[in-house]
C-alpha cells in the first residue's frame, strides 16, 4: 500500500486509488501506473489521500479486488470522509454496480476519469463533440447500473418491469444521440478535410508524444505563439496548426492531443478523425518527456497508436524534451545492474537512440537549449520533402 497523505482541501474531493499486481505489471509498474493515475486526479480537482494495491492472478469477475481487500477499503473510506475510489483498470458494468451497492461513495475508473478531463478540457465544438461521442459509447453498456433503486424498494412487484422498460427507453435514446453525433462528426471532418487540402503543398510537421511532454510549449517557441501550456495532463485537446517558416522554408506545424498508457477505447475511436492531422503530415516529431524515468514505455504506447492509425513508417525525428529536468545518478559499485537513472545523457546518446540516425535531438523547450539544432534537423528532413515533392524549386532551399 502506497500512503499519500493530503489534508482536504475546499472544493476538492478525497479519492482512494487502487491497482492489482500481476504478471502483467508487477509493483514495480502497478506503483507507475498508480502515480499516472494520481496525476490524472489531481488534474480532474481530486486530491489522493491513499493507494491501495492487491497481488492478484486475475481481477475478481465481482468485485475486481477480493472480499478482504474490498472491506480494508470500505474502512478506510469510512475513517477519512473518503468522496471517490478510482480504479486504474476498466471496470466491467457488474464491477462498477457491486462496488458502489459496497462502498457507497463515487467509484470511478480509469477510462471515466480520462473521460471526464477531456470533457473539462474540450474547448471547441468539434472537441466537445467528440468527447460526448466517447462518453455516450462509454454509458451505454452501463445504464444497468442507474436503475438499482428500483431493487432498493421493498414491495418490488410491478417495479421490474417498468425499470427495465425504463432502461430500454435510455438504450435507444443513447444508440440515437450516438448516430446523430457520428454523423455531426462525419460533416466536420469532410470540413476539416476540405480546409486540409486548401492548405497548399507546403510540407506538414504534426507533433506527436506522450501527455505532458511539452508539444505545446514547443509550438509556441518555434511558432511564436500562445497555445496553453500546462503542466497538466491533456492540456491540449484541440489540434492547432501553425505556419512558420525555417530559412525561408515554409512548413505547417500541428500541435495534437497527447497519448497515455491504456487510453480508452472510445477515445481513440472519437479522435480519429482529428489525428487524420498525423495521418497526412509529411513528417512526424516525436517529443519525449526524457525526464520522465519510463520514457522509453511512453515511446512505445505512442508507436502502438501510431501503428493503429498506419502513421508509424513515416519520416519521424525524435526530440528528446526536458533535458533540463532530467537527473544523473552515480551507480554503486556493488549495484551490478544499471538502471536509466545511471545513464548520463551521452550515454543515452550513444545507445539505441544512434540506431535513429541523424533524426534524434536533445533539446529543453522550456530553457530554449538546443533549440538551434533542433530547427537545423527539422529543415533538413521537410526540405528533402519538399525537394522530392518541388524537384524544380528545390535549388531555392
Amino acid at each position: 500500500m502506497l500512503e499519500v497523505k493530503k489534508k482536504r482541501t475546499s472544493q476538492r474531493e478525497r479519492c482512494v486509488l487502487v491497482a492489482i499486481v500481476n504478471k502483467q505489471q508487477d509493483e514495480v509498474k502497478a506503483g507507475e501506473y498508480l502515480e499516472e493515475l494520481r496525476f490524472l486526479a489531481d488534474t480532474a480537482g481530486a486530491d489522493t489521500v491513499h493507494m491501495f494495491t492487491q497481488k492478484l492472478a486475475q481481477p475478481n469477475p465481482k468485485t475486481f479486488l477480493g472480499r478482504g481487500k474490498m472491506e480494508d477499503i470500505l474502512g478506510f473510506i469510512k475513517a477519512e470522509d473518503i468522496d471517490m475510489i478510482v480504479f486504474d483498470d476498466e471496470l466491467t458494468p457488474s464491477q462498477l454496480k457491486n462496488i458502489e451497492v459496497l462502498m457507497e461513495v463515487k467509484v470511478m475508473d480509469r477510462t471515466n476519469l480520462i473521460l471526464d478531463i477531456f470533457a473539462a478540457r474540450a474547448q471547441t465544438s468539434y472537441a466537445r463533440t467528440q468527447v460526448e461521442l466517447a462518453q455516450y459509447q462509454y454509458l451505454l453498456p452501463r445504464l444497468t447500473r442507474m436503475w438499482t433503486h428500483l431493487e432498493r424498494q421493498k414491495g418490488g412487484i410491478g417495479m421490474r418491469g417498468p425499470g427495465e422498460t425504463q432502461i430500454e427507453t435510455d438504450r435507444r435514446i443513447i444508440q440515437q444521440k450516438i448516430s446523430l453525433l457520428k454523423k455531426k462528426l462525419q460533416k466536420i471532418d469532410v470540413q476539416m478535410s476540405t480546409q486540409r487540402s486548401n492548405r497548399g503543398k507546403l510540407t506538414r510537421v504534426a507533433l506527436v508524444g506522450y501527455t505532458n511532454v511539452g508539444k505545446s510549449t514547443l509550438l509556441n517557441l518555434l511558432c511564436k505563439t500562445d497555445v496553453l501550456a500546462e503542466n497538466k495532463l491533456f492540456a491540449t485537446l484541440d489540434t492547432t496548426v501553425r505556419k512558420i517558416n525555417i530559412d525561408n522554408l515554409p512548413l505547417l506545424l500541428t500541435d495534437t492531443v497527447g497519448f497515455i498508457r491504456k487510453l480508452p477505447t472510445q477515445l481513440v475511436e472519437s479522435f480519429k478523425s482529428t489525428l487524420d492531422e498525423v495521418r497526412e503530415a509529411d513528417v512526424l516529431m516525436h517529443v519525449v518527456d526524457i525526464s520522465h524515468l519510463n520514457f522509453v514505455e511512453h515511446i512505445e504506447s505512442v508507436n502502438a497508436i501510431m501503428q493503429e492509425i498506419d502513421s508509424l513508417d513515416k519520416p519521424t525525428m525524435m526530440v528528446f524534451n526536458k533535458i533540463d529536468a532530467y537527473t544523473y545518478e552515480e551507480a554503486d559499485k556493488s549495484d551490478l545492474e544499471l538502471t536509466p537513472r545511471n545513464y548520463d545523457l551521452d550515454h543515452w546518446k550513444k545507445s539505441w537512440i544512434n540506431k535513429i540516425g541523424d533524426r534524434a535531438v536533445f533539446i529543453s523547450a522550456q530553457d530554449r537549449n538546443n533549440i538551434d539544432e533542433l530547427r537545423r534537423t527539422l529543415y533538413r528532413v521537410a526540405s528533402e520533402i519538399h525537394a522530392s515533392r518541388f524537384p524544380f524549386n528545390s535549388f531555392l532551399y
